[in-house]
């Protein structure tokens, strides 16, 4: 739990330091749940969370986010966005890119009134899928 703290406190620190000190973040996903669009463009429900064993590697010096997944995913961070806080919930948004040239946003979420419960959040235009870290 101190690790994901001193992650966010990083995170921030990062943005208004050098690429040079940028650091290799890893997480392990205990669960994950996918949503996709329908074809009248209607997003449809999150599906059960199923477990899940990923790492999930955030690597500031190369700017990309890996999910080791069987088919690993790879996304590069174009831009780093300001940390969000509302009373329920801390966000850091990334706007990445797949390989594939597929544009999508990245959400590192920290659910402030569940426990701190930190997940992350890859969303596409047409499908969006979050795992719940630690």
């Amino acid at each position: 739990m101190k690790l994901l703290s001193t992650f966010f406190i990083c995170i921030a620190l990062a943005f208004g330091s050098t690429k040079a000190s940028a650091q290799v973040y890893t997480f392990k996903a205990t669960s994950f749940s996918i949503m996709e669009k329908s074809d009248s463009g209607k997003w449809g429900k999150w599906s059960d969370f199923e477990e899940s064993t990923v790492v999930i590697t955030l690597d500031g010096k190369k700017d990309r986010l890996v999910v080791g997944s069987k088919e690993p995913q790879v996304y590069k961070i174009m831009s780093y966005g300001k940390k969000l806080s509302t009373e329920f919930e801390d966000t850091i948004p990334l706007n990445c890119m797949a390989l594939d040239g597929g544009a999508c946003t990245i959400l590192i979420v920290t659910r402030v009134n569940q426990k701190n419960r930190k997940q992350i959040y890859i969303n596409f235009a047409d499908v969006k899928i979050v795992y719940n870290i630690y």
